[in-house]
């Protein structure tokens, strides 16, 4: 139980980093009496004459781009948990995930045994054209050595990302050459995906699905694409997928919302002391207006992933499943300072179209907020809906007349309990020694010419039955220290569908991973039932 508590806390702080971008410029201070802006409270203005008269006046010489970077998280600490300042680097990592690219050498790496492995080369990309492969062992970048000891991940990044058209030189060792294969890579725009996953689940009922993992600047144009795609196998009904979704931009969850529900259909609307409402509309342009829809939604599903669902709840325009979401009904503005950091600050709330904010209580510490899905999971929320304690004194009605709340995120429709009949403690063993990732790397990169010819994730798990993988990853486990143990049937079930999806995923891509493991996803088959 404490391993996985120590997994959940892990998992939810991991989901911290969310939300938008727009670029503002501050002016430079003048030498001259202050000049405040008209209605500048009179702290705003002690707080600007303080940092103008150290600049100016202080007895040494000091370093105040070091001594903003200190004082701004403390400021905006006193506002709320998602208001915050961001370094640079940080700034810059997130703009690129919403942004939908950003500029490298396209593959995806692990760093294992202190060496960086190339798991796949993504398709037309700048390290593709050259001759790149998955399984290839980065040594030398630019000439500099980058195995044999501890390598941050974010310095293997930084060193591989870069402007477009500049160069990069990496050396790698390959299997059956005695010696290092040199490249040297032109940078190039690297698509940064939202839609992970989109085929169809249940061909037979005409079921189609979609997993979206943020709401970025490609998000709409990737979800149309795949939507018209699945259209063109049949599908008839469709599950969106948020789970695990953390938002993003406000305008990409109205744009989605739009294609879904009916002209005049309330999608959201915002408000804050300095911002006007501003109510936002279905436009009757949709074009899934009437498809029979389930959206599932988990703990993790926050931002602009609830206004969507909220916009499709409070509507009755389809059942949502899954668990109740994250609980963030804050709208953050970015301003981009001239050195490339930024901060985010709330500059409204959002409400669903009943009237809710679905923001949860902030707590008396940045802490306790953070720690909020963790104590949800202590209290047994994960496993029982009678856990939920819902605001009585936030009571709303959809358009149909059915009550939800606010005050605490979006409880589903239909509620899924966690499932954990297959945790074992040797799972969790093999999961905290990264045995599962790292026997699956060795095992998919000596057999890459035999999976080349395996066409999708249903012909490797014939192949793994075959090969007996299981057992050889029993015996792997040993030799690395996590002893055989005796396993119940469902844990037994979840050590395959663990070792077998991570196969599937170093092999194929994303889609077949997410396809294979939809198979055994309890939520998944309840979303069918109500499509059904």
């Amino acid at each position: 139980m404490k391993t996985l508590k120590t997994i959940f806390k892990i998992l939810f702080l991991l989901t911290m980093g969310f939300f938008l971008g727009i670029e503002v410029m501050i002016g430079i201070f003048k030498r001259q009496r202050p000049q405040f802006e008209r209605g500048s409270s009179p702290g705003s203005q002690k707080v600007e004459t303080l940092i103008k008269a150290i600049d100016r006046k202080y007895v040494d010489v000091v370093d105040m781009d070091s001594i903003m970077d200190r004082v701004l998280p403390t400021i905006l600490e006193e506002l709320d948990p998602h208001s915050a300042y961001y370094p640079a680097e940080e700034t810059q990592e997130s703009n690129d995930e919403l942004h939908g690219s950003f500029s490298g050498i396209g593959i995806q790496f692990s760093i294992q045994d202190d060496t960086i492995r190339v798991n796949n080369v993504i398709h037309g990309g700048p390290s593709e054209k050259v001759g790149v492969l998955a399984g290839d062992r980065i040594v030398l970048i630019n000439d500099s050595l980058f195995a044999g000891k501890k390598i941050p991940s974010n310095e293997v990044v930084k060193n591989l990302k870069g402007p477009k058209g500049t160069t990069v030189k990496i050396s790698v060792k390959r299997n059956g050459e005695p010696n290092l294969v040199d490249f040297t890579i032109e940078r190039g725009d690297i698509p940064v995906k939202s839609v992970d996953a989109a085929y169809m689940i249940s061909p037979e009922d005409g079921i189609g699905y979609i997993m979206i993992n943020k709401f970025g600047e490609t998000t709409f144009a990737e979800m149309m694409v795949s939507l018209a795609e699945l259209s063109s196998k049949g599908m008839k009904k469709l599950i969106i997928d948020l789970r695990s979704n953390t938002g993003g931009y406000l305008g990409a969850a109205i744009q989605m919302a739009n294609q879904f529900l009916p002209k005049n259909d309330l999608i959201v609307y915002t408000q804050g002391a300095h911002s006007p409402i501003a109510k936002q509309y279905a436009d009757g342009h949709g074009r899934y207006t009437s498809i029979p829809l389930v959206v599932m939604i988990d703990e993790s599903s926050a931002s602009a992933a609830e206004i969507f669902t909220g916009a499709i709840q409070d509507n009755d325009r389809g059942t949502v499943v899954g668990r109740r979401s994250f609980g963030k009904g804050l709208v953050q503005e970015p301003i981009d300072f001239a050195d490339g950091s930024s901060i985010r600050i709330t500059i409204a709330r959002y409400y669903t179209p009943s009237g809710r904010c679905i923001q949860k209580p902030y707590g008396e510490s940045d802490e306790d907020y953070a720690m909020d899905i963790l104590k949800r999971y202590e209290h047994g929320e994960f496993f029982s809906a009678d856990s939920i304690k819902q605001n009585e004194e936030l009571v709303f009605k959809t358009k149909g007349g059915r009550t939800v709340y606010g005050g605490g995120g979006i409880m589903p429709d239909i509620f899924v309990a966690q499932d954990t009949t297959g945790y074992s403690q040797y799972y969790s063993d093999v999961v905290r020694k990264s045995l599962v990732n790292k026997f699956s790397f060795k095992y998919v990169d000596g057999k890459r010419a035999e999976f080349a010819k395996l066409k999708d994730y249903s012909d490797i798990e014939r192949y793994l039955d075959e090969d007996n993988v299981l057992n050889k990853f029993y015996d792997y486990a040993a030799k690395n220290g996590v002893k055989r143990a005796r396993l119940s049937a469902p844990a037994r079930k979840q050590m395959k569908t663990a070792l077998y999806g991570n196969i599937i995923y170093d092999a194929l891509d994303m889609q077949d991973y997410i396809s294979f493991i939809n198979q055994a996803d309890p939520t998944i088959s309840k979303a069918i039932e109500v499509l059904k």
